[in-house]
């Protein structure tokens, strides 16, 4: 698990680069914390990251978006689901197939329907207006194993560590 102190949106932006330079075609990651605390924010540095030209916006009352960068983006927002029969709707399993990626806000409310191996990235507001506290936790042999490189990008844009 890393924990990194955030200071302020290009922090944030700063932290999804890094993220971006490690995903790999497949993977998944859930983006979770209250509103506000920087979910789209994260995923609209990483979507920078990737090539995406287009805004980014969070798809809460769309479920998904789909943005073309150097891989695909598929972008999903289940916080109106109130059932996870609701998520069959979604066609998961398709996402995770095909040159692409997918990020997912309020994951960790599917997460029984989820791969178990993602990256969980959650958002926590710091003690500054502007701060967050942003935890990243790998789940699968995949993400584990990328992780000391996640860690060695982080530092080297000199992002502080809890």
């Amino acid at each position: 698990m890393i924990e990194i102190i955030a200071s302020s949106l290009s922090d944030t932006h700063q932290t999804a680069e890094s993220v971006a330079e490690i995903v790999k075609s497949g993977d998944l990651i859930l983006l979770v914390g209250d509103l506000g605390a920087g979910k789209t924010a994260f995923m609209q540095g990483f979507g920078a990251s990737l090539g995406v030209k287009e805004a980014i916006t969070s798809p809460t009352f769309t479920l998904a978006r789909t943005y073309q960068g150097t891989l695909e983006i598929h972008h999903l927002d289940v916080y109106r689901i109130d059932q996870i029969e609701e998520v069959r709707d979604l066609a998961l399993p398709e996402l995770f197939e095909g040159n692409s990626v997918t990020l997912i806000e309020w994951g960790d409310q599917i997460i029984s329907a989820l791969p178990k191996d993602h990256l969980e990235i959650s958002f926590e507001y710091g003690e500054a207006d502007s701060a967050r506290v942003i935890t990243i936790s790998a789940n699968g042999s995949s993400w584990n194993s990328r992780m000391p490189d996640l860690i060695q990008k982080l530092e080297i844009k000199g992002l502080s560590k809890c």
